[in-house]
């Protein structure tokens, strides 16, 4: 089985740093955006098999990278794991209307995001 490619959004480099290391040590593709806009190029340029996705940044929303992501039809297959500060239940909820698979709020433990994030590729 080819190994899985994951797109990292975020625009906090100390997160993107450490999710990077977490999912290259258990074996994945990691490719990184700094932001919306970057997501949307990236996306658009490249099949990713699950994007962990901000939702507060800059420029483009999370919500707006995850509902392009979901709109095209040849990206139907990729996850969406949004991972967010915001996390009242309104935000919850708008991240699964926008096509979400996975809301988990930050701060998360970096353990039970690998077994998420694993499920979520095996299912």
């Amino acid at each position: 089985m080819k190994e899985a490619h994951i797109l990292l959004v975020d625009d906090e480099p100390n997160i993107v740093m450490s999710l990077e290391f977490l999912m290259r040590k258990n074996g994945y593709q990691v490719s990184i955006a700094r932001n919306g806009t970057e997501a949307l190029e990236a996306v658009d340029r490249t099949p990713f098999d699950l994007i962990l996705l901000d939702i507060m940044m800059p420029d483009v929303d999370g919500y707006q990278v995850c509902q392009h992501v979901k709109q095209r039809p040849d990206r139907q297959q990729t996850k969406v794991i949004f991972l967010s500060a915001k996390s009242r239940e309104d935000d919850v909820q708008k991240g699964y209307a926008a096509g979400a698979d996975l809301y988990v709020p930050k701060p998360f433990s970096t353990r039970q995001l690998m077994e998420q994030v694993q499920a979520l590729l095996a299912a």
